[in-house]
């Protein structure tokens, strides 16, 4: 059923025209009697005069959504010029003109073609115009008329997102904000309540509530805990026509989590934990891991270990494992069974972030009791000192006691001990040690200025378990005794001019001595009782260690005398008194007025050896010459080497014939056969060479074919990788001669020597079938046979 709704558009014409008024109808919400009908009046165009025209015009209303079958009636136009007789048409152009909204242009009714959605756009602005048909001009001039589309409730309220994620803080207060949804309608808000949503919760109760016009959701119950819950799902209702029955609603999810505090303390779950430690445990080493739990995650579960009390306070350690929150007890220092065997420690465990909103609930720490047992174990031997520091006087007899070391067995079964000394620290067997007692004594001198320390080191073992020991060092120093006498701190050679005045100091000693003086050295200075009385020079001791050499007399004459060698006694003021007697060297030479050196033995003083510089550069001009000759022999021996194997006149390179003559190849055997090399002993004489004449004047006997000669080819093979390998071997083509014997002749031996070791008779007719060239010998041994039948 279609609702109706009259609009009369009102023309006011100028004078002298009748004005008409079509009354418009009223806007009800039941159907209208009139259907609704826009009027065009105007004046006539033949006029001269101009009255003044107002406008009064109406919208038209039309249901969206429409589902009739017939198209969907909008309304009428009409003229006041229509006549009913025909003569106008009616034109409708603007929004939608002739594709969704056509008109009759007979009787100006306006339809809509098809259906119409509002929130796909709400109004259309069209203009009607009535034209004459004959002529095609206006009548009437074009008005502007207004098409509203009429909402229905159609959409359902859409949530912005299809799921909403939050989170709050465990043990929340009531009313705590959450987060807040929110729900559009695409209906009209204007009209009705199509577009009025109202929020509801459909799932959540009773943690959460919401605000019905808001959205805002809150929490609705005290102290929710994450550790017993985590996740909420909550969803949420929006329904248009403010919540009205009939009205169309949507709904969104919403995952709300809770977040932790720290509301838990952390508690281990026994009081009492037992440990064992050996007590060969080094330093740092970890005993167990204890672990108190904590309900809360993250940095709220994180916690402090530490010993609070315990008679094993500074022998234990603990600290916190990061990545799993346990105490790990570590041992600070060593420990001994025999010294004790128990320890009993009280560890606490307590966050490290804590609340103070929370501390109502309680201390945010625990502990408990930890009981360590230590265990013994086989421990090495024990040295009374972690070192040893022991002083020898130098010079000792050999087999001195210098010092004694100590070691036990820790272990309550007292095991004895024996010593040895790590030879590795005492390669020269120094010292020695008394494997039972630990004393240790000498072996060998000591030399307090050739090694003032010695540091060597002691192993005690336990004898039934040798495997069992452990080492202490022991430094021995080694005390001086005065058993070096006091020498010249330098070589003294000097001279004195021969025109030297009577007590002119020439030279000032001064001496060393080895041996240390913990006062100080005292050295004094004199002449040897032999030089004494009958030198020419005098010393004097300056008392600080230092002494002078003063001439005697006034003059020396250097070809009299040209060297005095003056000794000189130095002594020490140790016990026992060492001295020792030193010889200055005093040359006589020519001075000037001013004591400065002229000539004397200038050689001698220059080059100690005593050789003068042109006897030098004759020795020098002598090894250059040997050196030269000991290259050049080396020279000639290395040429010999590489000279040719043959050095002759009938050098085989000078007698090289070229014949041009390629010959017959492979099959061309009858020049040469080179099987006879490696067969001599199958040679066919009947074939005879073609390029030489042959010599034969008798036909040799023949003999046994032989298959091959190894011999002779393993000999060939031989000398020619000898030669293919000589480094001194010509680069040119050479001809190398080999001197090879055979293999043995089938007569054997032929020596008379051997012919004496034999008893009988030898018959020696068989060298007559040797043929012509045995023919001497077998006529010789034959006649020896005759004379000894007749």
């Amino acid at each position: 059923m279609r609702t109706y709704h009259c609009f009369w558009l009102l023309f006011w014409a100028g004078q002298p025209h009748q004005s008409f008024l079509t009354p418009l109808s009223k806007r009800t919400s039941g159907f209208p009697g009139k259907e609704k009908v826009l009027v065009l009046s105007g004046n006539s165009r033949r006029d001269l005069h101009r009255s003044k025209r107002s406008w009064m015009w109406n919208q038209f209303f039309l249901l969206e959504e429409y589902t009739g079958t017939d198209y969907q009636y909008v309304g009428k136009l009409h003229s006041d010029q229509d006549k009913g007789d025909g003569s106008l048409k009616y034109i409708l152009s603007g929004d939608g003109a002739g594709d969704l909204f056509i008109i009759n242009e007979n009787t100006g009714d306006i339809q809509a073609t098809r259906r119409l959605d509002r929130e796909e756009k709400p109004v259309y602005i069209l203009r009607a115009q009535a034209v004459n048909r004959r002529t095609g001009r206006p009548v009437e001039p074009e008005s502007e008329f207004i098409i509203k589309i009429h909402d229905i409730n159609d959409n359902e309220p859409m949530f912005t997102k299809d799921v909403y994620n939050a989170s709050i803080p465990e043990m929340s207060d009531v009313g705590t904000f959450v987060v807040q949804v929110t729900a559009t309608d695409a209906d009209d808000p204007t009209y009705g309540n199509s577009a009025k949503v109202v929020y509801s919760i459909l799932q959540g109760q009773p943690y959460f509530s919401v605000e019905s016009e808001t959205g805002v959701i809150k929490t609705a119950l005290l102290n929710m805990d994450r550790e017993n819950r985590e996740q909420y799902q909550v969803v949420i209702q929006a329904k248009d026509m403010g919540g009205q029955m009939g009205g169309l609603s949507g709904t969104t999810t919403v995952n709300i989590t809770l977040t932790d505090v720290n509301d838990n303390p952390p508690r281990f779950p026994q009081s009492t934990y037992q440990f064992r430690a050996p007590e060969s445990m080094p330093p740092d080493s970890p005993v167990g891991r204890i672990k108190a739990n904590d309900a809360d995650v993250d940095e709220n579960a994180e916690i402090e270990y530490s010993i609070t009390e315990g008679d094993g306070y500074d022998m234990f350690g603990i600290t916190t494992d990061k990545d799993t929150q346990e105490g790990i007890i570590t041992v600070k220092k060593a420990l001994d069974f025999e010294n004790k065997n128990l320890y009993i420690l009280k560890v606490e465990a307590t966050n490290t972030h804590v609340d103070p909103r929370f501390l109502y609930l309680g201390p945010f720490k625990d502990s408990a009791t930890v009981r360590i047992q230590v265990e013994d174990v086989d421990e090495p031997p024990v040295f009374s000192r972690p070192a040893y520091i022991m002083e020898v006087k130098e010079g000792v007899p050999i087999n001195s006691v210098i010092g004694t070391v100590t070691a036990q067995d820790p272990d309550a079964a007292k095991n004895p001990v024996k010593y040895s000394v790590d030879r590795h620290t005492d390669m020269d067997r120094v010292f020695n040690i008394n494997s039972g007692n630990g004393s240790i004594f000498t072996s060998k001198p000591l030399d307090r200025e050739t090694l003032l320390w010695h540091n060597i080191t002691v192993i005690a073992a336990e004898i039934n378990n040798p495997k069992q020991s452990s080492r202490v060092p022991v430094f021995i120093k080694v005390l001086d005794v005065n058993d070096n006498a006091p020498e010249f701190a330098m070589f003294y050679e000097t001279f004195v001019c021969e025109n030297a005045k009577a007590e002119q100091l020439i030279q000032t000693l001064s001496a060393v001595d080895k041996d240390d003086s913990y006062s100080g050295h005292q050295f004094s200075f004199s002449l040897a009782p032999e030089a004494a009385s009958s030198s020419n020079f005098t010393l004097q001791d300056n008392r600080d260690n230092t002494a002078g050499i003063f001439t005697r007399k006034t003059r020396y004459n250097r070809h009299e005398m040209s060297t005095y060698f003056l000794p000189v006694v130095i002594s020490d003021n140790d016990y026992p008194i060492q001295s020792s007697t030193e010889t200055v060297t005093i040359r006589v030479c020519a001075c000037d007025h001013r004591g400065k050196m002229l000539s004397c033995n200038a050689e001698a003083l220059i080059h100690p050896t005593g050789l003068s510089t042109g006897a030098l550069i004759a020795i020098l001009l002598c090894i250059i010459i040997l050196l030269v000759t000991v290259v050049l022999f080396a020279a000639l021996r290395r040429q010999r080497k590489k000279e040719p194997l043959i050095i002759s006149k009938e050098d085989i390179r000078d007698n090289i014939v070229s014949y041009n003559d390629e010959g017959g190849g492979e099959e061309d055997t009858q020049a040469f056969d080179i099987g006879t090399l490696r067969n001599p002993e199958a040679i066919d004489d009947n074939k005879l060479r073609r390029d030489i004449v042959p010599e034969t004047l008798f036909m040799p006997r023949r003999t046994a074919t032989a298959r091959d000669n190894t011999d002779v080819r393993d000999f060939i093979n031989q000398r020619l990788k000898e030669n293919d390998t000589d480094p001194t071997a010509p680069p040119y083509d050479s001809l190398a001669t080999y001197a090879y014997e055979g293999n043995g002749s089938v007569a054997e031996s032929l020596s008379s020597l051997e012919s004496v070791t034999t008893d009988g008779d030898q018959d020696y007719d068989y060298l007559s079938d040797w043929g012509p060239r045995f023919k001497k010998l077998a006529d010789m041994y034959g006649a020896m046979d005759s004379d000894k039948d007749s």
